[in-house]
């Protein structure tokens, strides 16, 4: 709209002496242009890059593995010795969809109450997080705590009343119902989140709005939503990757006609032995669509993790 326009107009077209390059000194210095790693020596540079590379491979090298031993054949993953050199199979990802497993069903269920699960806390939680956000009431603070704190609680702590209501309204072994398993716990987090967002949105930009014509929604739809799409997709990611890895509500709340991926995983770990190939295989299932959705959308995870951590509200 025109007045996201020219807010962006005169925010570039304001004077070079408000930036923040030039506080405390000449423009163009290159001191006002450090960032403050590269304002430190190059012993803590190099010891900071060490640790990060450690932390790095602590965390990849386990994933590098999973994917390395889904490709193995059974004898390399079973031998005594690591084996390095093999030759590549995808015996193991088609043994998942024939031999009567079928995990087809399992990757349905996962994405169906993942994904639904996800946009319902995202667009629940921003209308009730924009108005929590322009509320005016006392005691905003006490209820965005109370919102947050619902979300503190340990699963185990819900399992058991859920159980019994869902029951009562039959929504155990249903997608709905582990979608509104989610959500019991994702759409607080999401409220109390992107009420942070919106909270950063100078209320001037929807004052304008109004006096050019627009609608309360109208400005909200035009004005702010696009101005909080970093915390939005943030938000939307982050509720995804719970539901996703999520067990314990698949384990209590699903059955054969919902279970999820961890639940497909589960099963392959029996008493008579692990294959562990398998295991392997649907790890990568699970593990992988999480790591490309976050890279996808990395620039805007970044921002958003960064804009609205702190609000002045």
């Amino acid at each position: 709209m025109s007045v996201v326009d020219t807010a962006d107009s005169r925010a570039a077209s304001a004077p070079d002496g408000g930036t923040d390059d030039n506080r405390g000194g000449p423009a163009g210095t290159r001191g006002s242009r450090l960032s403050p790693l590269e304002r430190t020596g190059t012993g803590t540079r190099v010891v900071i890059g060490i640790a990060l590379t450690l932390a790095l491979l602590w965390t990849l090298v386990p994933l590098v593995w999973m994917v390395l031993s889904s490709l193995k054949p059974s004898e390399a993953i079973n031998s005594a010795e690591p084996q390095w050199l093999f030759n590549p199979t995808l015996r193991h990802y088609t043994g998942l969809f024939t031999g009567g497993n079928e995990l087809a069903p399992y990757l349905w269920h996962s994405v169906a109450a993942a994904g639904g699960s996800a946009v319902l806390s995202v667009v629940l939680g921003a209308l009730a997080g924009y108005g929590l956000a322009r509320s005016g009431m006392r005691g905003k603070r006490h209820l965005s705590f109370w919102i947050i704190s619902t979300r503190m609680a340990p699963i185990a702590a819900v399992v058991l009343p859920l159980f019994l209501m869902f029951r009562q309204v039959g929504l155990i072994d249903t997608l709905p119902g582990l979608i509104l398993a989610y959500l019991t716990f994702n759409l607080p987090f999401a409220i109390w989140l992107l009420s942070a967002f919106f909270a950063d949105v100078p209320r001037a930009l929807e004052e304008s709005a109004r006096v050019e014509g627009c609608t309360n929604w109208q400005a909200f739809r035009y004005v702010v939503l696009p101005l909080t799409k970093s915390g939005l997709v943030t938000t939307f990611v982050l509720c995804l990757v719970f539901a996703w890895n999520d067990y314990a509500f698949a384990l209590v709340f699903s059955g054969p006609h919902s279970q999820t991926l961890p639940i497909a995983a589960s099963q392959l770990v029996t008493q008579s032995g692990i294959d562990w190939g398998q295991l392997c295989a649907i790890g990568t299932f699970v593990v992988v669509p999480m790591m490309l959705a976050g890279l996808a959308v990395r620039r805007w995870l970044v921002t958003g993790l960064t804009l609205g951590a702190v609000t002045g509200e």
